[in-house]
């Protein structure tokens, strides 16, 4: 039975792409890689069909007409996942600003008692930032600080992507009460899991901007954070995330 499926949205990644796609193979672990690419116009479909000869049975790809939004790629991701009844599935960047080794980290502390979730965390001892301007370092801490000041969240690095979710937490989730589909998205889905009662882990990670290709953000996310995240904890007054089977 399978038990690990890590989930890399892309979108023209192929400078990283291969690379990643060996580094995670490469790791103990047993990872399954499920990559949703949303039509990248530079080819990295065609990269990704290319080492799927060389890792049948452990590289998947889904392949979308177009940009759809990071939040519904991992949906997608997640639900290809569940149906295929993965134990653990993550999150995670393909340019290496996440390290694909600490993928393990993440795994072990996701089996906690009552551990629904553990992320790759910045601002907890032992994390760091590389490489970064001063300017986005300032945007990313007041982000954190303004989200768990709204939000109550025990979580040092709430707007995290790199992510172990276990399998019982995503089940109880309705996808569809996810209104989110850019880098609020990450907000809302650790918001949506301490909703549920599950516990959120953080695991210290080094975070290193890209190296190549070119970064996907721009003024749209941070004013979808900015905005969402006030809605997001007013809904919450009025509904849950429960699947509505569980609710009833």
């Amino acid at each position: 039975m399978p038990e690990n499926l890590v989930i890399i949205p892309t979108y023209n990644e192929r400078e990283n792409i291969v690379r990643m796609i060996d580094t995670v193979f490469a790791l103990a672990g047993n990872f399954d890689l499920l990559i949703i690419d949303d039509g990248s116009p530079d080819g990295t479909g065609a990269l990704i069909k290319e080492k799927q000869v060389q890792y049948p049975d452990k590289l998947f790809l889904v392949e979308r007409a177009g940009k759809l939004g990071l939040g519904t790629a991992y949906i997608c991701g997640f639900e290809w996942g569940l149906q295929r009844n993965y134990k653990y599935l993550f999150e995670m960047d393909c340019d290496f600003s996440h390290n694909p080794k600490d993928l393990p980290r993440l795994l072990e502390a996701a089996k906690g008692n009552g551990v629904g979730m553990s992320v790759g965390s910045r601002y907890i001892p032992g994390g760091r930032l590389e490489n970064w301007p001063l300017d986005r370092k300032l945007l990313s801490i007041g982000a954190s600080l303004y989200v768990r000041l709204l939000t109550w969240m025990p979580v040092k690095d709430p707007t995290a992507g790199f992510v172990c979710y276990r399998r019982e937490a995503l089940e109880r989730l309705d996808f569809r009460k996810i209104r989110f589909i850019g880098y609020a998205f990450q907000i809302e889905m650790k918001f949506a899991t301490r909703q549920l009662g599950f516990q959120i882990k953080e695991v210290p990670i080094t975070f290193t901007d890209r190296l190549e290709g070119q970064s996907k953000m721009s003024k749209g996310i941070v004013k979808e954070a900015i905005w969402g995240v006030i809605q997001m904890r007013w809904r919450s007054f009025f509904d849950t995330y429960a699947r509505v089977e569980e609710v009833l």
